[in-house]
């Protein structure tokens, strides 16, 4: 029997739950496929939102033919052979076949290359998904001739409609007698992962002997505990292995960040994805306590796209334990939330008048830039002087850490500012 999650899968526009922001009534995407003028598409979005269920509906809505690659196991040779059976295909159907792509963003150039010739003829309909973002991971030509839709983890609402549904629905589950005592543990395990959900149910179902099934708190989480290895050999839990992940190298412990390298390096996950993770923490939770963190980081990235597995795994610990055994600080990241918070609250200030540009003798005439002191003239590269706009004057937005490297740089904003920003 297929899995709850397939048995479940929305077989039109009306059935489709959730991302109602790109595929509602009177919504772009969705008049482009009532009119049959659907461009080629990338779906972004998390694990288990729908972009491939989108993908089934909009083919069929459409009436086309469609081909489905997994970026996983399909190479160059995959994608021209599908190319041109859709080619032979568009000989005898004015339809435009849809060709779907899933996880897009593990094509490599020349794979992504491979597709751009039929894109731009109108060979096929193209229909990428992704987990990750496609301006870093699809190339710009390919990227200019998509429109691209951001899918999001599904709301409480609606998954609780999944569940409803499910329970009314399903053929094997109609024949149960089933009762939704408590939900809030399912859907915490869903993390809004609308596969993730069915499956837990699922799970929780055919766990239990009894003939009343009484689906509580407690009975979810013992069942998903025993059974956390079957989430773990389907990928369901990408996202808390990277949480852990990133939590153990946040909180200084090697020991813990290689252990969950290795497990998702074992998993199949992609070598770059966790590169591109730990640069972010590199800056996020390092920063400017050790500032050769970014660099390492980055240095890791780029030597994890040259080089690939199985090496890449070594380049990887290296850095995972490096960046673990660092001093930590988040200073950096606080500061520009604080910042954006700030900009939110105050909107648009004006600019102070001797920091403007002057490019015009009507600008000169308005005092811009006039009194502007250049710091290099000064003694010490320094001329003390207002920044910042008159209403937020003096505000304080960046406190350094309590570690060696910021500690200089608390000690050398309070020379250079004495008691102005409270150092």
């Amino acid at each position: 029997m297929q899995p709850l999650a397939e048995r479940m899968r929305p077989k039109n526009l009306d059935e489709y739950i959730g991302q109602g922001h790109i595929i509602g009534q009177g919504s772009a995407l969705r008049n482009a496929i009532k009119q049959n003028l659907l461009p080629s598409i990338l779906l972004w979005g998390p694990p288990g939102v729908g972009k491939t269920s989108l993908a089934l509906i909009i083919a069929n809505e459409l009436k086309r033919p469609f081909y489905h690659l997994s970026a996983i196991n399909s190479g160059v040779k995959e994608v021209r052979e599908v190319i041109e059976k859709a080619s032979d295909n568009n000989i005898f159907n004015q339809n435009k076949p849809v060709l779907f792509i899933d996880e897009i963003h593990r094509f490599s150039k020349s794979q992504q290359d491979s597709l751009l010739g039929a894109v731009e003829k109108g060979v096929v309909t193209l229909i990428g998904a992704t987990t990750e973002n496609p301006s870093f991971e699809v190339i710009p030509a390919l990227l200019s001739r998509c429109q691209i839709y951001i899918l999001k983890n599904l709301e409480e609402q609606e998954l609780l409609e999944l569940i409803t549904n499910a329970l009314k629905q399903d053929e094997f589950l109609k024949t149960k007698n089933i009762v939704l005592k408590e939900h809030e543990a399912l859907l915490r395990i869903s993390g809004g992962d609308a596969r993730k959900l069915l499956n837990a149910l699922e799970i929780v179902v055919n766990s239990s002997v009894s003939e009343k099934i009484e689906i509580t708190n407690e009975l979810v989480l013992k069942v998903i505990q025993q059974n956390l290895a079957l989430y773990d050999k389907s990928g369901e839990q990408h996202y808390d292995i990277i949480s852990a992940f990133i939590k153990s190298i946040r909180g200084s412990d090697p020991n813990a960040a290689v252990y969950y390298l290795a497990r998702m390096l074992k998993g199949g996950e992609d070598p770059l994805f966790i590169a591109r993770r730990l640069l972010i923490l590199s800056s996020e939770d390092i920063g400017n306590a050790n500032p050769n963190a970014l660099l390492l980081a980055n240095n890791c990235f780029n030597a994890v796209n040259v080089i690939g597995m199985p090496e890449s795994r070594i380049i990887l610990s290296q850095c995972v334990t490096y960046l673990a055994c660092s001093a930590k600080s988040n200073a950096s990241y606080m500061a520009i939330n604080d910042a954006s918070e700030l900009v939110d609250k105050t909107g648009d200030l004006p600019v102070p008048l001797q920091l403007r540009n002057a490019p015009t003798k009507l600008m000169k005439n308005m005092n811009y830039g006039k009194d502007y002191k250049y710091a290099h003239s000064y003694e010490n590269n320094f001329a003390e002087q207002e920044f910042l706009p008159e209403q937020i004057a003096a505000t304080k937005l960046y406190e350094p850490g309590n570690n060696a490297r910021e500690q200089e740089q608390r000690n050398y904003l309070k020379m250079l500012w004495k008691e102005k920003y409270g150092y």
